[in-house]
């Protein structure tokens, strides 16, 4: 059984009321911890004193009230994303907790008396955390999203997901009307299409006594009204906080086989899985009891990762059949969401057609209420007068369903299809309007056309990943002789242990060329300032891009605690300072793909301007002739060492590429620094089967350092 990563939305059904009694509850502190997309909010409670909130959006996705003792440590420099959310946040009373709709969403509500900030946890996905003012426009968010069907990104309104059919406050009558609409079996209606999914549809199942896979169209009223009681049950015990939360166990064999767990000492027994109530489907697996479901949750993820390794430090087989299941589902679901778009545009469409069609009822009905409206005729009155005409035979006064006042609006039978209408604007307005919406519905099965492609993408990678560990499972040891002087393969390895060491010149950008040379630059002109005043000694090499706002690079011959000498650099090492001065300049910055470069020596450079001349901060005077490195093209990758250090590195893709066990090249593109940095984790947690070491290691902030400023792309892209 595998470990679960996600919450459902049952899950933040019984966590909303929860959430609820933490109310009022004042916001001391934010941070972002960016390698697991986790961001913790610190509060002041005045019953329970400290509370730490955490949301998770990467690869486990979470939100839940968290013991002191299970919050990671407070990272060093917090990123822009923090400091936003402090700057936003401090002192904030949190006033709001809501799950959106059905859905995988919890928004968090915070006010002070300059402003009020909604938080927006989106646990589905990849994942996202949005923060929004008080119109509901994005100030910033971790993942910027631009889909056809919405949009999250600062500086634009917040668009939430397509509304998820909400089975916990249906009546019974559209309970019961959503299941007939159904064409699957009973457990995949539940799962897919009243979204409990596929456990909360298979525990619906069995509380019910219902077969599975019982056809809906089999299903009697008998049934319905068992499966509704459950259901409105389920939804009220939710709401008034009436749960008995559990946390699951299952024991592994030596084989790495799975049963359920017998005992509370089992030795051998893993968590599993957290529900905020006890399921029948897991009866036969041991589990224990929490008085909150917020405690459940900070047990079962505080202590689940760890669980996923064995005796021996070797991590046991990953349950590929049950994500390939997961898989699966989605796509199902994604299957279904298009023909429902297609069915819905088509029905758009086909009410337009039915105005044209009927242009002179429609027509008769419109001019008679805008006409009655100018002679300030109450709704209620013309009403009155559509149902004397029908009475009458009138046909247009029949096609009359209903009037809102309160919109503006006509509802007309027509051809038995109803058909909202403005009455204010002419049957080719309205017309028009419904073939605007059938459009951006298609647009919206666009969207879920470009969804199901990348799901289909990870079925087939989780299946090659299964054909690899079943392939890497069957191989024979080989012989050790025979393996001496092969390279470590870094990328396949289970555990790769972390070393490094401290050194001077991190302080700024650096790299070693591919013959060995540190080459250093300024990040700004205080570092700029610093670089020539401390660090540029005699026999090294002073590089400058020709365009304004460049980095000052330094070549360096000897370390800083050694006599100076001079050195007959490589052209292989010049080139390479030379990129790596162009690349961390303006020319990056404006998207350019290449520029020149200087170089000069040393005592070349002076802080003494020219008579009448004026040197701001960071600039400096050359003088006597220059070295030019003409049209040096822009080039930046990022990699990761695995021996003899374990570390982020950057610079030119010819030094980079010789050092790293695996490394991306990037090139100026459309990617703000941030964004492109979270691609480049992502694809480096791809490559390596201990992405822990990645997270250790190379974290999108550790990799931010070694960016140009400006937008960047993988190459590959």
């Amino acid at each position: 059984m595998d470990h679960k990563r996600e919450l459902t939305s049952v899950d933040l059904a019984a966590l909303e009321g929860e959430l609820a009694g933490y109310e009022g509850a004042k916001l001391d502190k934010a941070y972002l911890y960016p390698e697991d997309d986790l961001v913790r909010l610190k509060l002041r409670d005045f019953d329970r004193g400290r509370v730490e909130f955490l949301i998770e959006v990467g690869d486990v996705k979470r939100a839940h009230v968290a013991d002191q003792s299970h919050v990671p440590d407070a990272p060093g420099r917090p990123p822009d994303f923090a400091m936003m959310l402090r700057n936003r946040l401090s002192g904030a009373d949190l006033v709001r907790v809501e799950q959106f709709e059905f859905d995988r969403i919890i928004e968090l509500e915070f006010d002070r008396e300059d402003a009020s900030t909604t938080i927006v946890a989106e646990l589905f996905g990849d994942g996202n955390v949005a923060v929004l003012d008080e119109h509901g426009e994005v100030i910033d968010c971790l993942e910027t999203v631009r889909l056809k069907s919405r949009t999250v990104a600062p500086g634009t309104p917040y668009e939430f997901p397509s509304a998820r059919f909400n089975p916990m406050t249906v009546d019974y009558d559209g309970f019961v009307a959503r299941i007939k609409e159904s064409d699957a079996d009973l457990v995949r209606t539940l799962a897919t299409q009243l979204n409990f999914g596929g456990l909360y549809g298979e525990e619906l199942c069995t509380r019910a006594g219902i077969d599975y896979n019982v056809a809906v169209d089999e299903l009697d009223e008998s049934d319905f009204e068992r499966l509704y009681e459950l259901v409105d049950e389920m939804g009220t015990r939710l709401r008034e906080g009436n749960v008995d939360p559990r946390v699951y166990y299952e024991t592994l064999d030596d084989d790495g086989g799975a049963s359920s767990a017998e005992s509370d000492d089992d030795p051998d027994r893993h968590r599993v899985d957290v529900t905020p109530i006890p399921l029948e489907e897991y009866e036969e697996f041991y589990s224990e009891s929490f008085t909150e479901f917020n405690s459940a949750l900070d047990d079962y993820f505080f202590n689940f990762q760890r669980e996923e390794e064995v005796e021996g430090g070797e991590t046991q087989r990953p349950d590929f059949e049950a994500e390939i299941e997961k898989q699966q589902r989605i796509i199902q679901q994604q299957e279904q969401a298009i023909e429902d778009f297609e069915a819905d545009a088509e029905a758009e469409r086909e009410k337009a057609e039915l105005l044209y069609a009927n242009y002179d009822l429609v027509d008769d009905v419109l001019s008679t209420v805008r006409a009655a409206r100018e002679d300030d005729v109450s709704w209620d009155d013309i009403e009155a007068k559509f149902d004397e005409g029908a009475d009458r035979g009138i046909a247009a006064a029949e096609a009359v369903v209903s009037l809102d006042g309160s919109e503006g609006t006509v509802t007309l039978d027509i051809e038995g299809t109803r058909v909202t209408v403005d009455a204010f604007t002419g049957v080719e307005k309205n017309a028009d309007e419904l073939y605007k919406e059938a459009k951006r519905i298609e647009e919206k099965k666009e969207g879920a056309l470009a969804a199901i492609e990348n799901t289909r993408e990870d079925l087939e990678a989780v299946k090659e990943r299964r054909e690899e560990w079943e392939a890497d499972d069957g191989e024979d040891e080989t012989d050790e002789d025979e393996t001496e002087d092969e390279p470590t393969d870094w990328l396949s390895m289970q555990s790769i242990p972390t070393r490094s060491t401290e050194r001077w010149y991190e302080q700024f950008r650096w790299f070693h060329t591919s013959d060995g040379f540190l080459v250093i630059g300024g990040r700004d002109a205080d570092e700029n300032e610093e670089l020539v005043k401390k660090y540029l000694e005699g026999g090294d090499k002073f590089f400058h891009a020709q365009a304004h706002g460049g980095p000052v690079t330094v070549l360096k011959a000897t370390g800083p605690s050694e006599p100076s000498k001079e050195v007959d650099f490589p052209q292989s090492s010049l080139d390479q300072a030379a990129q790596f001065a162009v690349s961390y300049s303006s020319v990056w910055k404006d998207g350019k793909f290449a520029g020149d470069v200087y170089m000069v020596d040393p005592d070349q450079v002076s802080k003494t301007p020219e008579s009448g001349e004026y040197l701001e901060k960071g600039g400096f005077a050359i003088r006597g002739d220059r070295t030019y490195f003409e049209s040096t093209p822009v080039g930046v990758a990022v990699g990761i060492t695995c021996e003899d250090e374990t570390r982020v590195i950057g610079g030119p893709p010819a030094a980079i590429e010789g050092q790293a066990a695996t490394s991306i090249t990037v090139e100026p593109g459309q990617y703000a620094q941030n964004d492109i940095a979270k691609r480049l984790y992502r694809e480096f947690r791809s490559r390596f089967a201990d992405e822990s070491f990645v997270r250790k290691v190379a974290s999108p902030d550790q990799i931010q350092e070694f960016l140009p400023p400006g937008g960047s792309r993988m190459t590959d892209d």
